[in-house]
């Protein structure tokens, strides 16, 4: 990755350049801000998801080289974002279906009032030195993920907490008072945004040598080579991609459209999979109605591919 994206760049690894950024700020004035970020990613062709709120920006998107130069040119000639850090990746096909800027309470939404990373937050640790920290048998490593994305990925050796979303979080520390047994807490997500506030809540309740991994997984796979990591799988994505690997290299998941859940080969080969309708996760959680209703639309899908199109559904 390189912060000078004014100099065009091999496309190794795919033809769009994907940036996953955020940055904690105090921004009053996000909801002006709305529609000029939003034409400008528009006339760029860049695709993606951004949240804008009162603590700052959050979000990924994809474009060319070129267009996503401007974007994070556009985003650090803002006075609250000029130090606005991104991650890259590369696709191979554009990851997105559309451009999406939408107004938040939080850029990451734990739910709990008074938590300002801007204030406290925990120790920031390189990808180079994560190794050596989890390693460590006086600390505890906590994945602060969705329990959909641990099912793929996970440091070896790390506490999965099984939540569905960040807003259960913090009652899943509260509830385990076993985690004060001993004096270092290790956390990590994707992309480091979800740390700065479970670093920052876990300092609030009392826990005092906490750290998080600085860039997040992603980080840590574009740069500590494979023989050396203690990551175990793949990591979930939130783009078309679905998974990635070591290198940054495009995983071989793909996504169950009925529910969301990321597949390996093996469980799309299973009888209860069936493209866009149902897959092991799921099948037996939705009715049989649920499932007609789920073919009509992959019907829907399988004729706008015909025509060339895509369907907004897909």
């Amino acid at each position: 990755m390189t912060d000078d994206l004014q100099i065009p760049r091999h496309e190794e690894g795919g033809a769009f350049c994907v940036a996953a950024l955020y940055h904690f700020a105090r921004f009053p004035r996000y909801e002006s801000f709305r529609e000029p970020l939003y034409a400008l990613c528009r006339e760029n062709g860049i695709k993606g998801t951004l949240l804008l709120a009162t603590e700052g920006i959050n979000g990924t998107v994809a474009g060319t080289d070129e267009g996503i130069a401007k974007l994070l040119a556009f985003l650090r000639a803002q006075p609250e974002f000029v130090e606005l850090v991104h991650k890259e990746s590369r696709a191979s096909k554009m990851p997105f279906l559309r451009m999406k800027v939408r107004l938040k309470k939080e850029i990451v939404t734990m739910g709990v009032e008074g938590i300002d990373p801007n204030k406290i937050v925990g120790t920031y640790v390189e990808p180079k030195d994560w190794n050596a920290l989890i390693s460590d048998p006086e600390t505890i490593v906590i994945d602060t993920r969705n329990d959909y994305e641990t099912a793929i990925g996970i440091f070896k050796g790390a506490i999965d907490p099984n939540i569905k979303t960040f807003r259960e979080f913090p009652d899943w520390m509260r509830n385990n008072p076993g985690l004060h047994n001993k004096p270092k807490i290790a956390m990590y997500c994707t992309g480091g945004i979800r740390c700065e506030k479970s670093t920052a809540f876990a300092k609030e309740i009392g826990f005092d040598q906490v750290y998080h991994l600085k860039g997040g997984i992603l980080k840590y796979l574009e740069e500590v080579p494979p023989e050396e990591s203690l990551w175990d799988g793949a990591c979930f994505v939130f783009d078309e991609r679905v998974s990635i690997t070591h290198g940054l290299a495009e995983g071989e998941h793909t996504l169950c459209h009925a529910c969301r859940y990321p597949l390996t080969a093996e469980e799309v080969k299973s009888p209860l999979f069936e493209e866009g309708v149902s897959c092991p996760h799921c099948y037996n959680d939705r009715t049989e109605a649920d499932r007609e209703r789920y073919r009509q639309r992959q019907r829907q899908i399988a004729l706008a591919k015909k025509r060339g199109e895509r369907h907004i559904g897909s």
